[in-house]
């Protein structure tokens, strides 16, 4: 379950009407934080994000499953399982048994996953996989839609 303090910004983000991916994002540092802390581990940068991300989907953040392609059959299931939880008023009964295997499983994992090296290898990795066009239409995007600071504030 989300903390509190996860689901606010992710609301407030939804509100000022920025993409689903940006809602997540909440989510993912949330994940990643909780690995660092030692809570529980992942095996890869990518499961920690993957983590955060299934979370978004649970807590009702319209992120739709992975493309065909970009992930195995069973990752997509899954995913489109969470959104579906998601969109529901009242989500599926959680199996218990299964909920605490999953959770030990991810209490055997090391923390290793949600350094800073391991995730600027992943994010290159991931940028790495995309043209040059599309690299120079994700920046273009991302300076357009950055926050301005007020003139004469301190932020």
């Amino acid at each position: 379950m989300p903390e509190k303090r996860t689901i606010r910004p992710a609301r407030a983000a939804k509100r000022q009407g920025k993409s689903p991916s940006t809602q997540a994002g909440e989510f993912v540092r949330e994940s990643i934080e909780h690995i660092r802390e030692g809570k529980h581990g992942a095996r890869s940068a990518k499961q920690a994000i993957a983590i955060g991300l299934s979370e978004a989907r649970r807590a009702g953040v319209k992120l739709p499953p992975p493309k065909p392609r970009s992930s195995s059959a069973r990752v997509r299931r899954n995913a489109a399982r969470d959104y579906r939880a998601g969109q529901r008023r009242n989500p599926h009964k959680v199996n218990p048994k299964r909920s605490r295997a999953i959770i030990k499983a991810l209490k055997r994992e090391g923390c290793s996953a949600a350094t800073h090296a391991a995730l600027s290898r992943q994010a290159r990795r991931q940028a790495s996989k995309r043209s040059a066009s599309e690299r120079s239409a994700i920046a273009r995007k991302a300076a357009r839609t950055r926050a301005r600071r007020k003139p004469g504030g301190s932020a």
